[in-house]
């Protein structure tokens, strides 16, 4: 399924600030693409259908499931997240370096298969930090705070499954870590 591309898995738990760094990244790197994942969850405040999210029903994705559509698929927070496998072997085979957004449940499966990704983990640089990122947002309920704590102790347990971690303490230098490690990793392909 691979072609001449090079496949980019960024993971972290929901407010490492993991959205903001792939931003940063992908203005830097002109042969980088970005894969939008589908959703049942709806968009949060700004978010807009097929740039950040494809927004689609449960029955949709669980059609697609069915199908075999997903490269890898997830439900987390009581929503489904998925990658279309077609959309990355298209862009893979016409030689775009294409970046993958996911969780680790994701990344697992995309892991475990013939694309051999490059592996990154987002860590906050505390769980207090974390937590405190989640509050300030002002997007969801404490039951909902208390769930996404909960997955990401257990996401953070994972961290050594991934090649590379980056701890956010700082924006401009996890940004900077980050930038050098695409620059090693596409310079090598």
């Amino acid at each position: 399924m691979a072609g001449t591309g090079k496949l980019f898995v960024i993971s972290a738990p929901s407010g490492a600030g993991k959205t903001t760094l792939v931003r940063k990244v992908l203005k830097r790197f002109n042969s980088l693409s970005y894969s939008v994942s589908h959703t049942t969850r709806s968009p949060r405040k700004n978010e807009q259908d097929s740039v950040d999210y494809f927004f689609i029903t449960v029955k949709e994705f669980e059609q697609k499931i069915l199908l075999d559509h997903w490269l890898e698929w997830a439900k987390v927070h009581e929503n489904y997240y998925g990658t279309s496998r077609q959309f990355v072997k298209n862009c893979l085979e016409k030689g775009r370096n294409l970046l993958l957004d996911i969780d680790v449940q994701g990344a697992k499966k995309v892991m475990a298969s013939e694309l051999e990704p490059v592996t990154i983990f987002i860590l906050p640089p505390s769980f207090e930090v974390l937590s405190q990122r989640l509050e300030n947002r002002g997007t969801d309920s404490k039951e909902v705070i208390a769930r996404r704590l909960g997955n990401a102790k257990a996401e953070m347990a994972r961290k050594d499954l991934y090649k590379y971690v980056i701890v956010n303490d700082d924006l401009d230098k996890a940004t900077k870590e980050l930038c050098l490690i695409f620059k090693k990793e596409i310079e090598m392909a």
